[in-house]
């Protein structure tokens, strides 16, 4: 497996971090029922938060369609994140445009924003070049946390780490170094358990 740059050792203070989670959790009623995919991504936010980066927080939240859904929109997250981080988290009602820039400009380090839902944006799932212009203006360092969505070629996923410099989050690091256990250099006997609900991508 390839070498990957992680935080260990980035000038982090600061520098504005896009950061791309995986916050598509499980809601009823405007509300999170599992806390699992929060509570992974924290420790990773809470490092940038307290090294004095300024966090900006990318997510994508159901099929949208590229166009915005209020029953899709990622403010129901802002308290659920804010009270697992134990600090407070602002929040931005577009990924990129005007909104966007207003939240990340009037950010100090150490503060964390939230960005609406990036699948409100068609161009996001198209990977289209001049989308992937508008979320780079808004950090100077992307930071990839979300291996569940990392295989995907959208613009926040593949656009950014190409147009910024990039590093794998902690959640990131993990998931790559236990692959490279499992399928790089494994202790032989080895084997496999594939789940998950999209069997026939498995």
């Amino acid at each position: 497996m390839p070498d990957f740059r992680t935080l260990d050792g980035a000038k982090l203070s600061g520098q504005r971090v896009l950061i791309r989670v995986d916050l598509n959790v499980p809601m009823e009623n405007g509300r999170v029922t599992d806390m699992t995919r929060i509570q992974r991504v924290a420790p990773t936010i809470a490092e940038l938060a307290g090294k004095g980066a300024k966090v900006v927080v990318l997510s994508h939240f159901g099929r949208p369609g590229g166009k915005p859904v209020p029953d899709m929109s990622l403010r129901p997250l802002v308290e659920p994140l804010a009270t697992t981080l134990k600090r407070p988290v602002g929040f931005a009602e577009d990924c990129v445009g005007d909104k966007a820039k207003q939240a990340v400009e009037a950010m100090k380090a150490g503060d964390i924003v939230l960005l609406e839902n990036v699948r409100f944006h068609k161009e996001e799932e198209k990977n289209e070049p001049g989308f992937v212009d508008q979320l780079a203006v808004l950090g100077d360092i992307y930071v990839n946390d979300a291996f569940s969505a990392a295989h995907r070629a959208h613009a926040s996923t593949e656009g950014l780490a190409n147009r910024l410099p990039a590093l794998a989050g902690r959640l990131m690091q993990a998931e790559l170094e236990a692959l490279e256990a499992a399928l790089g250099k494994p202790k032989r006997p080895v084997m496999a358990l594939v789940g998950g609900a999209k069997v026939s991508s498995k």
